[in-house]
């Protein structure tokens, strides 16, 4: 039985490659697309250069931060609305201590999802 073991220890390879996006996630993780995977995908599908469609999609999450300190809506057609929405100034509690502490007023960046990706999903 022992020799049974080591000849399929020794059958398998010494440092099994992980699964393209696996990098120690779960099985059932799912995996995260980067800006650069999506900007290799477009240039692969539409023949451009890689560096082309990285600067593309650089320059559009650049245009979308600005509009969005702006104030501005981004609307994204078939994905959905990013928004900045104000938090106001409000009292909490200390988990640790149960003393109560302010809360500063914030701003966040809110998504709504558009209804064909919900509907998709």
């Amino acid at each position: 039985m022992a020799k049974q073991a080591a000849a399929l220890a020794s059958k398998a390879p010494k440092n099994p490659k992980p699964a393209a996006g696996a990098r120690g996630a779960k099985a059932d993780t799912p995996a995260t697309v980067t800006l650069r995977q999506i900007a290799a995908e477009i240039a692969e599908t539409h023949g451009l250069a890689r560096k082309q469609a990285d600067g593309v999609l650089a320059g559009t999450v650049e245009l979308m931060v600005r509009h969005l300190k702006k104030g501005d809506k981004v609307r994204i057609g078939g994905l959905g609305i990013l928004q900045v929405k104000k938090r106001p100034a409000r009292m909490g509690r200390n988990p640790a201590t149960g003393e109560q502490i302010k809360i500063k007023a914030s701003k966040r960046v809110a998504f709504r999802v558009a209804k064909d990706l919900k509907d998709a999903i």
